[in-house]
């Protein structure tokens, strides 16, 4: 970071007398519509003077640019992350994480559909699976077990066992699912432990 601001700063004096130039003005022009003397104006063209907010606000203002085109300063990457959602059979996935190999997080959101447009179809595959209900009733098949999980319920299970997830009713279900590699688990840290007077 520390020389992008350096050649910023470096390369200000030249980018200011380029743009001067170029809108056709004088250093007494530019003065008077600045407000800031010809002496200041022509140290810092030529770099013998350092910039601050207050000699830079002006200036931007009088040629019409922004403060970051005006220094030159570097494109800032955004650093949010903007995972894009998939959607299939009624059902909205919208991953959390990116971590090939690792515990990867997702948002389920599965909207309700005519009766039996989604039939149990239990498959299995690797890994190890833990659900989260966030909002409405999710059916669960679990092997030969067939559960309804409501708002703040948990399951967690191998993916070994055929398993398959729907609306419990006719409501949207909104749930987190983390799918681990085979054999990865959850560990509890923390425990509340009440004190016994």
């Amino acid at each position: 970071m520390g020389g992008d601001v350096g050649s910023v700063v470096s390369g200000l004096g030249p980018r200011l007398r380029a743009m001067r130039t170029r809108a056709g003005w004088t250093l007494a022009a530019l003065s008077e519509s600045t407000g800031i003397s010809v002496s200041t104006l022509s140290r810092l063209e030529s770099g013998q003077r350092k910039p601050g907010l207050e000699l830079l606000l002006p200036l931007a203002q009088a040629y019409r640019v922004p403060l970051d085109e005006l220094v030159g300063a570097p494109e800032v990457r955004d650093p949010r992350v903007h995972p894009r959602p998939k959607r299939h059979d009624g059902l909205t996935v919208l991953p959390l994480t990116d971590r090939p190999g690792g515990l990867q997080a997702f948002k389920h959101v599965l909207r309700p559909g005519p009766p039996g447009e989604r039939e149990p179809n239990p498959r299995s595959h690797e890994g190890y699976h833990w659900l989260y209900v966030l909002d409405g009733r999710l059916r669960v098949i679990l092997g030969e077990e067939d559960l309804v999980l409501a708002a703040g319920e948990i399951v967690e299970f191998d993916t070994h066992l055929p398993h398959w997830f729907g609306n419990a009713d006719d409501r949207p279900a909104e749930f987190l699912s983390i799918l681990g590699p085979q054999g990865q688990r959850f560990h509890d840290r923390a425990r509340y432990r009440p004190l016994i007077p």
